[in-house]
């Protein structure tokens, strides 16, 4: 079996497109998506993997808590580890053993790139500050 480098990349792309498609009459959502997604790798580097889930449940804009459920959805996805997306997924994080936490977090890393990247590309011609 070889790695199909598409693996990370598809899963993100059709998350942003199907949030930019379901939210394009609403500007300032699209525009809080676009700065979710370009900024959760820095987040996720600074705060890790746990603080970024918590963080989801946080949040009060609506358009930065739909990138990091579609972020979780996707790392659920690519990684093959259950209940992440949930409600759940703060619990699922905190039991798992140390590498099983890090080598998530090191994917977890990957598929933020991935965010960013395809962030500028669904959400061209959305600009400024949310």
């Amino acid at each position: 079996m070889s790695f199909d480098p598409r693996t990370m990349g598809k899963p993100v792309y059709v998350a942003l497109s199907q949030l930019h498609q379901q939210y394009q009459q609403d500007e300032t959502r699209l525009k809080e998506q676009k700065n979710q997604a370009v900024e959760l790798y820095t987040y996720l580097s600074t705060w890790g993997m746990l603080r970024l889930k918590a963080e989801e449940q946080a949040l009060s804009q609506d358009g930065k808590k739909d990138v990091v459920k579609a972020f979780f959805q996707c790392l659920e996805q690519v990684s093959e580890v259950s209940q992440l997306a949930g409600s759940d997924g703060l619990e699922t994080l905190k039991d798992l053993n140390t590498d099983e936490y890090l080598g998530l977090t090191g994917l977890g890393l990957a598929i933020a790139r991935e965010f960013s990247f395809w962030a500028t590309a669904v959400y061209s011609g959305i600009e400024g500050e949310a």
